[in-house]
């Protein structure tokens, strides 16, 4: 291998191909003051198709994962050497850095079994491997990318090969006879028991996984056979009581998934618990969408049942859809105690990329502290808030359908809601629209009740937060209602058992279920929809939100019933092969209309009905524009230069500037290409030196 003094000298490599591996690449070694590394060059957007390449090589079939990255902003250096870097990353492969073996060098596994009650093999695929490499883009040149191998073998410490086919005893006593199993076979296998799916459709998803890394033969099909059945085993037989005392339980918990952990304050007589959950897959789905993109805070579920309320943080995935990247069980909305959370969760996604940031907070819960979000400060998101409507809209639903039976009185009570929603805008006062409805509906007794004890003290708070902030999208609230269906189905399948025994009161139980049922659903529908091999799977994923399947309905199937109504025909047939049904949406166009479909009928969900009239309607503006004019217009009036001042004309400049870059976003979100976008956009010359 020829030695090379500087990365000057080195050719641009672009093997053919839809991705590449080291071993189609000619390496260098490039001498530097403390050692000699293996270097190579290649076009920055290939980067990906190399990372493809090295995780499919037969012999040592892996991932590679982001261990450590840091980023440079351009203009940062004044001067700077041919290797700077713009954008920095570590790959490790995935069966390291860390052992879990005992004492951290050989693994349990190798030369005797442990007494041990699981007598599977070992679930855990850390086995310390230090094959890893580093991915520099140039400063100087930002198309073209290092790349630096510092471990090209797949051994670990002690030099010995430590996973995939050629490693001869890794999986316990006569090993060399297991077939291999990959994290990723593991995750699928226990996923899918964890949902309830039945072992024998288990175990030939199982077999269909190990059949991609060896021949299949009927020994390799008993042994995974015996695999799947012992995983089962155990599934069944485990417990979230790890002791009588809960929180002496959730302390073993704890200690026992260290990785899967946060943040964890115990309770005492002072401070409430909180305890911050996020898995190494929640933590990597929170960099890949959350970056630069909107997240979303689905806060005080189960504060009624619950011993302790669950806060979820949510991203946005790239269907749009919801998914929990971080749990945090706590009784405390406390500054102080939401600043300590968010911030454990920041500092644990900037450990990984330290140049992540969020694009805007989205919350659903007037009363939350806002400051630990909005501050700019390196401790927090800092970025835009925006309210959602979504909570406060099924929680008035859902009570008028349980508690008034009159189908026309609870249209026209809804309706009424909404109108009091919308004093924010209209400058009409919110006490006077109260009273008048209090009034109007004073017979129905029942609501009335709920109203004036949960929402009439803090209705004001709740409209100055309107009013205060954006409010987000239907698309948005839809995902997040999404998000809570799911999850309130997951923790009601057993309710009533669950309630008999007292485990409702229990935190452990809660992570027991977010950890086993919910974290497997999501990462089971993530693996149906990115490698199409579950369909029933990724299409029930697709068509969960409301927003996706009001897609689905032709605009032709929207027709007016009334001067008050409009009738969606649903695509859907009866059972007994009869017309299509349809159903019908009072005050169309609102955010607070009423449908008669089962969904918005007795569950107060926002159904693809009234999207969907949404969608076709032109007469009524969206709540989430409404509000965006009305503080645009307000910091307007505050913040508005002079007339016939050179101020108005910084201010109109730097507005039509913002401007330009919506509709820039607009074409790109319309037309999916940047290169439309790009070839609208004005040549920027630079710099002589910088040419």
């Amino acid at each position: 291998m020829e030695i090379i003094e500087s990365i000057d000298t080195l050719t641009v490599q672009d093997p053919g191909g839809e991705d590449f591996c080291s071993s189609d690449l000619e390496w260098f070694k490039l001498r530097n003051a403390e050692r000699c590394e293996d270097v190579a060059l290649i076009p920055y957007d290939r980067v990906d198709a190399f990372i493809i390449g090295e995780c499919s090589r037969v012999e040592f079939p892996t991932r590679f994962h982001v261990e450590r990255g840091r980023k440079r902003a351009r203009g940062s250096l004044k001067q700077h050497t041919a290797d700077e870097y713009l954008d920095y990353k570590l790959y490790w492969c995935s069966f390291g850095p860390e052992n879990y073996g005992e004492g951290g060098t050989i693994l349990p596994s190798r030369r005797y079994r442990l007494n041990t009650r699981n007598r599977a093999a070992r679930p855990q695929s850390m086995r310390g491997c230090t094959c890893h490499f580093i991915v520099k883009r140039l400063y100087a040149r930002p198309s073209l990318a290092l790349l630096i191998y510092s471990e090209r073998r797949h051994v670990n410490k002690s030099g010995i090969i430590c996973h995939g086919p050629l490693d001869g005893d890794a999986i316990g006593p006569g090993a060399k006879r297991v077939p291999y199993m990959c994290s990723g076979i593991q995750q699928q296998t226990m996923s899918m028991m964890y949902l309830g799916i039945p072992e024998e459709n288990v175990l030939e998803k199982h077999i269909e996984g190990i059949h991609r890394y060896c021949d299949p033969n009927a020994k390799v099909d008993g042994i995974a056979s015996q695999y799947v059945h012992k995983v089962g085993m155990i599934i069944k037989r485990s417990s979230h009581e790890l002791d009588l005392d809960d929180e002496a339980s959730i302390r073993l918990w704890v200690e026992r998934n260290k990785k899967s952990v946060f943040f964890h304050r115990d309770a005492s007589v002072a401070d409430p618990l909180i305890l911050g959950i996020q898995t190494e897959w929640q933590l990597q789905q929170m960099i890949r969408f959350g970056h630069r993109n909107i997240i979303a805070l689905h806060s005080t579920f189960g504060i009624k049942r619950f011993k302790y309320p669950l806060c979820t943080v949510v991203v946005f995935d790239s269907r749009n859809h919801a998914l929990p990247v971080a749990w945090v069980i706590s009784r405390s909305v406390a500054k102080q105690d939401v600043t300590t959370w968010m911030k454990a969760l920041l500092d644990r996604v900037h450990l990984t990329d330290p140049g992540w940031t969020a694009g805007s907070f989205i919350i659903d819960d007037a009363a939350l502290e806002v400051e630990p979000i909005r501050q700019n400060e390196m401790e927090s998101f800092s970025c835009p808030i925006l309210f959602s409507l979504w909570r406060i809209r099924r929680s008035w639903l859902k009570h008028i359908v349980e508690k008034c039976s009159n189908i026309e009185v609870q249209r026209e009570m809804f309706k009424r809601l909404g109108e009091i929603v919308y004093c924010v805008w209209n400058g009409r006062d919110v006490s006077a629209a109260v009273e008048e409805f209090l009034l109007d509906f004073a017979d129905q007794a029942s609501f009335m009740e709920y109203f004036k004890d949960s929402w009439v003290p803090k209705i004001e708070m709740w409209l100055m937060a309107m009013k205060n902030l954006p409010l987000a999208s239907q698309e948005t609230s839809a995902a997040v209602e999404a998000y809570h269906i799911k999850l309130e189905t997951k923790l009601s399948d057993d309710d009533a058992a669950a309630s008999h025994l007292g485990s409702l009161q229990r935190v452990d139980w809660l992570v027991h279920k977010l950890i086993t049922e919910l974290h497997s659903g999501y990462w089971l529908d993530r693996y149906a929809d990115e490698t199409d091999s579950f369909r029933d799977v990724k299409d029930e994923y697709i068509r969960s939100t409301s927003w996706h399947r009001a897609l689905q309905i032709p605009d032709s199937c929207v027709l007016p019933d009334s001067d008050l109504s409009v009738r969606v025909t649903s695509q859907k047939e009866d059972d007994g092969g009869g017309p299509a049904k349809s159903h019908v949406v009072w005050n169309p166009g609102s955010e607070f209309s009423h449908c008669t479909c089962e969904s918005s009928s007795t569950k107060g969900n926002l159904c693809e009905h009234v999207l969907k009239v949404g969608m076709v309607s032109d007469e009524d503006l969206p709540m989430s524009f409404r509000s965006l004019k009305a503080i645009l217009i307000d910091a307007w009036r505050k913040m508005k230069p002079a007339d016939g001042s050179m101020d108005l004309d910084v201010a109109n400049a730097m507005t039509w500037r913002v401007l330009d870059r919506v509709r820039m976003f607009g074409d790109l979100y319309r037309h999916g290409d940047v290169s439309r976008v790009v070839d609208g956009m004005v040549p920027k010359w630079i710099g002589k030196k910088a040419r």
